[in-house]
């Protein structure tokens, strides 16, 4: 059965090439209602761009996946489409664990099979809660506009995420009209997950007492906060080529002065995540662009790890204290 879903990812496929002929794709289907949507969509299209198909499941080994992998490996035994499963060690129960395990299983995966593309369900639901989730935890631009279309994992492989026009509402209707098999999982309605709390009381309550679009609006703020994200992030790599020396671990701060405090933020951002931080936070960034134009020997200590930053004639320094 063609439905309207077929017809719109068919539109967003020919219009972006997120994916194209060529393309070899192991498919992350979880057994929910999205996973299994996205999965069938991409059987149906398969005829009329020819690319490879197969489907990769994660087990993360806990009590709420008993039976999942089973469940996954039947459908796609059933559709006959390649299985690949990878299955977790000792994985502590967080959703941030969770994710990064499961990015790296289906990496693996993609290599060790020679997939260059895979693809997740991530619907226009859950770009609205996660730019929802990264707000009310502080994020910048970066943060708020996650959940882009796609994004390199490595020079090899890259995550497409086809389904973002596409609301959750709307996949478990074609699911019910299709009557596929679709998994509850029982994590999903754990409360003690932020992003489930998000999803089954928060955002239900904006819907009714605030706007009815939410999810939409949500999602569309994340894609023009990604647009602009990308254009920064060029102009921030073009002046940073100028302004920072990663050997010596300094920045010239008075290139840096006349620069708008948005691109300030973001170099600063690079050049500490370059340095020593992963993740520097406001503070940390702020106290950097303090000394911008502060006295000789100013310096901030709410650097980590007995780092200080220090103003010595043109340059801000990062010095290690034993």
């Amino acid at each position: 059965m063609w439905t309207n879903l077929h017809a719109r990812l068919h539109t967003t496929l020919r219009q972006t090439k997120l994916i194209t002929k060529t393309d070899k794709i192991l498919i992350a289907v979880s057994g929910g209602q999205d996973s299994i949507c996205l999965l069938k969509l991409l059987v149906d299209l398969q005829p009329k761009y020819n690319f490879k198909i197969a489907v990769g499941h994660c087990n993360h080994q806990w009590s709420t996946d008993l039976g999942i992998a089973d469940f996954v490996g039947k459908i796609a035994q059933n559709w006959e489409i390649p299985f690949y499963l990878k299955i977790a060690n000792n994985l502590k129960e967080t959703e941030a664990a969770a994710r990064k395990w499961r990015y790296e299983a289906l990496q693996e995966i993609a290599q060790e099979q020679d997939f260059n593309i895979i693809t997740t369900g991530h619907t226009k639901s859950d770009r609205a809660e996660t730019l929802f989730y990264n707000l009310i935890r502080g994020a910048g631009v970066e943060g708020l506009s996650a959940l882009n279309a796609k994004r390199e994992l490595s020079p090899t492989v890259s995550l497409v995420r086809p389904l973002l026009n596409v609301s959750r509402t709307e996949t478990e209707e074609f699911c019910q009209q299709l009557q596929l098999p679709v998994w509850d999982d029982q994590a999903n309605h754990n409360l003690k997950y932020a992003r489930n709390r998000i999803r089954t009381e928060v955002l239900p309550y904006l819907k009714t007492h605030f706007n009815p679009q939410v999810e939409t609006t949500l999602a569309q703020t994340a894609e023009i906060l990604q647009a602009e994200s990308d254009f920064l992030e060029t102009l921030t790599q073009n002046l940073a080529s100028e302004i920072i020396e990663l050997e010596q671990k300094r920045l010239n701060r008075i290139k840096l002065k006349n620069i708008h405090v948005a691109l300030k933020r973001r170099i600063v951002k690079l050049f500490l995540e370059k340095n020593m931080l992963k993740s520097p936070n406001f503070s940390q960034i702020e106290a950097i662009i303090n000394l911008i134009e502060a006295p000789q020997k100013s310096r901030t200590s709410s650097l980590p790890k007995n780092t200080q930053a220090t103003v010595e004639g043109d340059w801000i320094i990062l010095k290690t204290s034993d």
